[in-house]
């Protein structure tokens, strides 16, 4: 059948080994692995000359528009190990009016909210899982501030994992219960995400849990890595100048790098790079303030708060690489206010009609900003993330009330 052909269907696998991102020590594949040796995160390494010979540009397009029509850069090697709600390409929306008003030649927003759980975790998520499944995993473990421990109790449940999710007790009230109603365990704690990651950490020493962290398995980078990849094809494998990304953890910066290494090194690409640009909340900042003071690892944030939840996190396990690819690509790092990001979600609303989340709201005011500062030009074609959809998110009741049996005011309607 076709429409689930990218489910069904095996297709060559090319994963060799995994390394250390810092040190390159080799480990070998189709085991299950957490942090190198040295505590840093694993990477997850091809035979790039083997997915070279294998998989075309012709044959992506006659595949249904799925994450796993990239099979051949993926981890997953049987297609019954596939977890799949439905992973579908996401679309690419322009925000024409509002890049008239600032005179810019292109601003785009790939819009991340349409995927399984309603935000692009799915996409590292259901890796993960699948991942989790083809290694024997029972138990998955992991702290969230919302939109993670959604998706990842979704494609536990799916599979038969059992999920065990910690979140802040601040998180938003919907990402607590949508959590619960996919069948995941989930503890409210006293403290931000790094807090709840100890917990985790504690739990896979007590419980034999498997711990499903950010970075701290090789395989989200993976799933990731496919926002670089679909991006890469939708726009006709012309890469966009900048790319604005909402950065906590930093999982999709770090692996849309990685895709486009993976992609020059098969053909599909050239050696032209967009600026990655990292950002973060006034009020959690950890990796902009690294980036502004040259250093190469973020030291912790104190005392972080932000109304956008995704990227309040205080240390990231994978900083370094965040770094490293920002200053690759010639990009930087950039903080916004909390006003600044309730604006932007407000005006897109209001003006192009798409709702954001406060992250990709983050995006857009950053963009603003940049563009203020000179950072980044009017002619550059700018691509923003909307990691989720603003769906999950207060919104203010600006709602009238009209009383159907008494005199109306039409003139005042």
């Amino acid at each position: 059948m076709m429409h689930d052909d990218n489910l069904t269907t095996e297709r060559p696998t090319f994963v060799t080994h995994l390394e250390c991102s810092m040190t390159g020590e080799r480990f070998e594949a189709d085991r299950l692995h957490g942090l190198s040796n040295v505590g840093r995160p694993l990477l997850v390494r091809y035979d790039l000359d083997g997915v070279a010979g294998s998989l075309s540009k012709a044959a992506l397009v006659a595949r249904p528009a799925d994450l796993w029509r990239y099979r051949e850069l993926l981890p997953v090697r049987r297609a019954a190990d596939i977890v799949s709600l439905g992973e579908t390409m996401t679309p690419i929306v322009p925000l024409d009016k509002i890049a008239r008003a600032s005179g810019a030649a292109a601003l785009l927003v790939k819009d991340e909210g349409r995927l399984p759980t309603g935000s692009f975790k799915a996409r590292g998520l259901v890796m993960a899982i699948s991942m989790a499944k083809a290694l024997g995993v029972q138990t998955i473990a992991m702290p969230t501030n919302g939109n993670a421990g959604a998706a990842a109790a979704a494609y536990a449940a799916r599979c038969g994992i059992e999920a065990v999710i910690f979140c802040p007790a601040d998180t938003p009230e919907i990402n607590v219960r949508e959590i619960a109603a996919q069948g995941a365990r989930v503890y409210r704690v006293d403290g931000l995400i790094d807090d709840c990651g100890k917990l985790v950490g504690q739990g896979t020493k007590e419980r034999g849990w498997f711990d499903l962290s950010t970075l701290k398995e090789p395989y989200r980078i993976e799933g990731k890595k496919t926002m670089g990849l679909e991006l890469a094809e939708q726009l006709g494998w012309v890469l966009p100048d900048v790319i604005f990304y909402p950065t906590g953890g930093g999982t999709g910066l770090i692996g849309m790098w990685k895709a486009f290494d993976e992609l020059e090194a098969i053909g599909f690409i050239g050696s032209e790079r967009p600026r990655m640009v990292a950002v973060q909340a006034e009020g959690c900042a950890p990796i902009v303030r690294a980036f502004e003071q040259g250093a190469r690892h973020a030291t912790r944030w104190e005392d972080s708060h932000t109304v956008a939840a995704g990227i309040r996190v205080p240390q990231a396990v994978g900083d370094f690489l965040i770094l490293d690819a920002v200053r690759a690509s010639g990009g930087f790092g950039i903080t916004v206010s909390d006003a600044a990001i309730l604006e932007a979600v407000d005006r897109v609303g209001r003006i192009e009609g798409l709702l954001l989340c406060p992250e990709g709201g983050a995006t857009l005011a950053a963009y603003d900003k940049a563009r203020s500062a000179g950072l980044v030009s009017a002619e550059e074609r700018v691509l923003l993330f909307n990691c989720a959809t603003g769906l999950k998110y207060p919104m203010p009741d600006l709602s009238r009330t009209i009383a159907r049996d008494g005199p109306i005011d039409w003139a005042a309607l």
